[in-house]
């Protein structure tokens, strides 16, 4: 079995980290430099940056921010919100992001991922697919933060991500974040058994048991969470340890 990865994820407002419910009603978590060193040191094995300004207020990601970060961690870590194009994506990597992530602007110009693909390749494109289950049992991808619904299915536009050039998909269930009751393990396994590329969940990690859950039966590769980091509810070494204990490969 391939070494599952955990990931803190920073969601940045004006250079603090922050972590909503639901995406509303945002604490705050502290100064995003000094956790993602904090993170690396305990054991994490990537970070994600997102600044959840960028795309509703049109701001670009201040890659200041990135260059502070990339002096103080020694792990590879994933820069998202508000990135449209190549000169974006250059700014980003050159200040020190290993990869970036790409969401309402890919979705919106979904060549956009075959020209980072193309310019940057696959393996730096990270494809986030903020996704709600409805009432119809379907699981649509919504944009902008989770503000806006659109018609087209989580699985379908996956599947379109991947064929343009897309090297991971980052998955977050709106159903399931920020509740801390469990991953969304089936939609995440959908993706995994149909996709080449690896799955990320996102949303609704709140005890170590939810992590074991989402590896062996949402089959994900990766599985990232903030809060429960941020907020020290659980250490990532002992994490790891569960992990390991529970037959599940981790990078120790």
């Amino acid at each position: 079995m391939l070494t599952k990865r955990i990931i803190p994820c920073l969601d940045i407002k004006d250079g603090r980290t922050v972590k909503g419910i639901n995406f509303e009603n945002i604490r705050d978590a502290g100064d995003p430099v000094e956790l993602g060193a904090l993170y690396a040191a305990s054991g994490a094995d990537e970070l994600v940056f997102l600044d959840i300004t960028a795309t509703n207020e049109k701001r670009k990601t201040l890659s200041e921010l990135v260059n502070k970060i990339s002096h103080k961690i020694n792990i590879p870590f994933t820069v998202g919100g508000g990135i449209s194009s190549v000169e974006d994506v250059r700014a980003l990597l050159q200040n020190g992001a290993d990869k970036i992530s790409v969401n309402t602007a890919a979705f919106k110009r979904p060549e956009l991922i075959a020209e980072l693909s193309k310019e940057f390749g696959s393996q730096c494109v990270v494809l986030a697919i903020d996704t709600r289950q409805e009432d119809d049992g379907n699981w649509y991808v919504y944009l902008n933060g989770g503000r806006v619904k659109t018609e087209t299915l989580c699985l379908d536009w996956a599947k379109q991500g991947v064929a343009l050039g897309a090297g991971e998909i980052l998955l977050t269930s709106m159903n399931h974040d920020g509740t801390k009751q469990g991953f969304a393990l089936d939609i995440t396994a959908q993706l995994a058994e149909s996709l080449p590329v690896p799955i990320i969940a996102s949303g609704g990690g709140g005890t170590m048991e939810h992590f074991s859950t989402i590896f062996k039966e949402g089959k994900a590769d990766a599985a990232l969470a903030a809060s429960i980091f941020h907020f020290k509810e659980i250490g990532i070494p002992e994490l790891k340890q569960y992990l390991a204990e529970n037959g599940v490969t981790v990078r120790k």
